[in-house]
Formats: structure tokens, C-alpha cells, sequence
């Protein structure tokens, strides 16, 4: 590859670097303490959850 298009290669690599960072500085501050706090209130957890499905009891499972 000749020079001036490796340094052009290295300047769209170091701008989608700046971009990605940039996007994963702004996720963090608007999802920082959102969904901490949500698991840590119990929203995802079901009353009476014990990790079974509840449609289906484990001793009625059969093999085919």
C-alpha cells in the first residue's frame, strides 16, 4: 500500500476509534445505574421464581 494511503487508512482507524469511544463513554452515562439499580429493586425477579419453568413441572418431563 503506498504511504499516502496508509496514513489515510490510520486516520479513518483512529476517528472509528475516537467514535467508538465517544458512543461507549455516552451508553455508560445513560445506563449507568438504570439497570443496576432495576435488578438490585427486583424488577426482573418474579415472585416465587425458583429457576424452574413454571408451565411445566420437573417431574412431568419424559424422554422421547
Amino acid at each position: 500500500m503506498a504511504e499516502p494511503a496508509k496514513g489515510l487508512a490510520q486516520q479513518a482507524e483512529d476517528s472509528l476509534e475516537q467514535v467508538a469511544e465517544a458512543v461507549r463513554k455516552r451508553f455508560d452515562e445513560l445506563t449507568e445505574g438504570r439497570f443496576s439499580d432495576q435488578i438490585k429493586e427486583g424488577r426482573f425477579a418474579d415472585s416465587g421464581d425458583s429457576g424452574t419453568d413454571q408451565g411445566h413441572p420437573a417431574n412431568q418431563h419424559q424422554r422421547r
